[in-house]
Formats: C-alpha cells, sequence, structure tokens
C-alpha cells in the first residue's frame, strides 16, 4: 500500500436531525426522533411558541429514520418501529421526514468540501470520502479548513476520519463523534483500532459477528491475532483473507469520484424475529419505509428502476430474494411498494423474518425514461 495516500472520511453528525434543529433550534439539548410520514407538524400556539408532538402520542406503522444523540442514550436508534421506540423515550418530541430540506443540505455540505478537495466518492446522502493526497496541506489544518466551510454552508457540524485508506477513515469517522476529527496512522492501529469490536469494520455484519464471538474473536486485535488459515476455513477464502487483512488496516480501494450505480437498495435486520401475521402491522410499516427509502435514493441520484426485488432472511438465517422486472421506469415509493409487494407474494412466509431488504436494479437516468402511472394500493402479505 502506498503509505503517503491520505483518505477521509466524512460523515454529517445526526444528519436529519441537526437539519431539523435548523429549523427548530428550541429543541437543542433535546430527544428528538424523525420519522413517520404521517407525523404531525409543529403548531404554532397564541404565544408565539410552537407545540410538538411527543413519541407516546404516535399510532402507526412509521419508523425511526434518525434521531439526536440525546434519544439515542436513550436507547433509540434509526430503524426501530416508532411505537416500540414510545416505549424506551415516551418524552420525546417527534418530528415528520422531510427530505427536500436534506437534499438540499447534503448538496450544499458537498459543494462546500468539493470547493477544497474536488476528488470526492459520494457514498450516500450525508457521507462522502476525500482523496487528499494532492493537496499540500498540514492534515490537521486542512480538516479543520473542510469543517468550518461545511459549517458556513450548511449551519451543520460533521466528523472526519483521516487514515492511509478508507477502511480506517470509515471508522475513525466515528470516533470522536459529534464535531470530531481523527488522525490515525498504521503505526496507531494497535492501539487506536485493535480494541474495538469486529463490528466496527464495514462488512462486518450481525451473523458474522456471531460466528466470530463463537471462536472467541471479539475485538479488531482478536480478529488480527487469528490465523488467516483458520478465518479461510471458516468464512471460505475470499471472506477468509478479506478479514485477516481488514484486521491489519489493509486497503487498496481507490477514491471512485464518478460511477453508475448498477442498483440501490435498502434493509434492515430487526431486533427481534418478527412473524409476518403476529407482527404484520410492524412488518408492514418497515416494508412501506424501505421502499420509499429506495424511491427516495433513487430521486435523489436521477435514476428509475425497471427490476424491484425483494430479500427476506429467516430466523434461521436462511436467505432468499425474488425479484420483478417490469416495462417501464419506477421512482415512486408506492409503485416500488406495489412491485415489491408481488415479490414478497412469491414467498412462503411460514418462518419469522430477521431481515428484511428492498432493491431496485435495472437502472435508467430518469431523463432517458418513461415513467410509471401512479400505483393502486395493493395487498400485502403482511
Amino acid at each position: 500500500m502506498n503509505s503517503i495516500r491520505r483518505i477521509a472520511h466524512l460523515d454529517m453528525d445526526a444528519f436529519f436531525a441537526s437539519v431539523e434543529l435548523l429549523r427548530y433550534p428550541e429543541l437543542r439539548g433535546q430527544a428528538v426522533v424523525v420519522g413517520g410520514r404521517s407525523a404531525h407538524q409543529p403548531v404554532e400556539q397564541p404565544d408565539g411558541s410552537r407545540r410538538f408532538s411527543r413519541l407516546r402520542e404516535y399510532a402507526g406503522r412509521g419508523v425511526i429514520t434518525t434521531s439526536t444523540y440525546e434519544a439515542r442514550a436513550l436507547g433509540v436508534f434509526s430503524g426501530m418501529g416508532l411505537m416500540k421506540s414510545a416505549q424506551l423515550a415516551p418524552e420525546a418530541i417527534l418530528l415528520p421526514a422531510n427530505f427536500d430540506a436534506y437534499r438540499d443540505y447534503s448538496r450544499k455540505f458537498k459543494a462546500a468540501v468539493a470547493g477544497i478537495a474536488p476528488l470526492i466518492e459520494d457514498r450516500g446522502i450525508d457521507e462522502i470520502y476525500i482523496d487528499l493526497g494532492d493537496i499540500a496541506e498540514e492534515t490537521k489544518v486542512l480538516a479543520e479548513r473542510i469543517k468550518q466551510a461545511v459549517f458556513a454552508a450548511t449551519g451543520l457540524t460533521c466528523s472526519i476520519g483521516i487514515s492511509p485508506n478508507k477502511l480506517l477513515a470509515k471508522i475513525c469517522s466515528d470516533l470522536e463523534k459529534p464535531n470530531g476529527i481523527t488522525i490515525l496512522g498504521m503505526d496507531d492501529i494497535p492501539e487506536r483500532i485493535w480494541p474495538l469490536p469486529a463490528r466496527k469494520i464495514n462488512g462486518i455484519g450481525p451473523k458474522a459477528s456471531a460466528t466470530l464471538a463463537r471462536l472467541g474473536i471479539n475485538t479488531i486485535g482478536d480478529l488480527a491475532a487469528t490465523p488467516a488459515e483458520l478465518l479461510v476455513r471458516k468464512f471460505g477464502q475470499t471472506t477468509g483473507v478479506w478479514l485477516h487483512q481488514v484486521a491489519h488496516g489493509l486497503d487498496e480501494r481507490p477514491i471512485v469520484t464518478e460511477s453508475e450505480p448498477k442498483s440501490i437498495s435498502r434493509e434492515s435486520t430487526f431486533e427481534r424475529d418478527l412473524h409476518a401475521r403476529q407482527d404484520r402491522a410492524e412488518l408492514s410499516g418497515l416494508f412501506t419505509a424501505l421502499c420509499r427509502r429506495v424511491a427516495d435514493d433513487l430521486q435523489r441520484q436521477g435514476y428509475v428502476s425497471r427490476t424491484i426485488g425483494i430479500k427476506l432472511r429467516f430466523a434461521d438465517f436462511h436467505t432468499l430474494t425474488r425479484d420483478i422486472t417490469v416495462p417501464i421506469g419506477l421512482s415512486d415509493g408506492d409503485q416500488i411498494r406495489k412491485v415489491a409487494g408481488e415479490c414478497l407474494k412469491r414467498v412462503p412466509l411460514t418462518q419469522k423474518i430477521r431481515l428484511l431488504g428492498v432493491r431496485a436494479s435495472g437502472l435508467v437516468p430518469a431523463a432517458d425514461a418513461v415513467l410509471a402511472p401512479p400505483a393502486a394500493q395493493s395487498e400485502l402479505p403482511f
């Protein structure tokens, strides 16, 4: 690996919630949850103040889009059902999501960064990788300048991790949140990276974490100390070699400044396994939210999809996928939900479900596509 590489990962702090706090500064320091399209807007009071809905008042199938750090301290995180979250933080403020505003602020912060460091890999609405290798400026000073530019353009804070590669930069950006800067070299790995849980490595999910734990591998340091041969035997050649490399902080992936996405997907692993009948309302709400998030991603990136698919992982970890190709492009949440629902009907839902995902592929630029008419609602298996 080229030791002079200097890669940054910039992650906006509690992005959606922070945008909302710009509109409602009186909520700073409070537990605030964003989510549920049927959540009520704040109501202006005669004295000029605003009345905000509380999480305990919500009734519906919505899920949390994001939450402030104060809400997270109460155990309330993105992807959780709003009704369940109300049991943990009933007095938390509930705001409806405003994706038009989030997309606008996303464009603003990325433009601010590009004015300083133009080699950017877009990783989503609230995070980017930046190649800083060609900028002749001391690393800490440069990071501060980028953060100041983001704040000047948006009024929002971000956290930046800087290291020789993307793998370490992403881990670092999370170490000193919010509003942090973490700079890490390869010599810092034993002290700063190895004590962290193995799941902190992007790509090690719940299933792999559980398997590693059964082998007595709980931290990244444990993983680094495990012989590569054992990892290959347990996980296969490709994954085993990858686990060995990332545990030692090795990652050769370049910054990709331009790319055409092959697919866009969203998925959610549930805190408990859900049954298609007994947990129908919760599953239906989560499924709708995933479809709408895929639609939001498509619209933000300027694509429509001709193939919609689903992914299900059951309680026994068996995973299956189904997809349907349609003759015209889709980018509307209700349209995607209708087609994804048809995929669901092709699956025997007899086991409890631990993961649900929705995927849009066969992508076509929206400007070149014939769009589908509005979708009629259809009955889902859950």
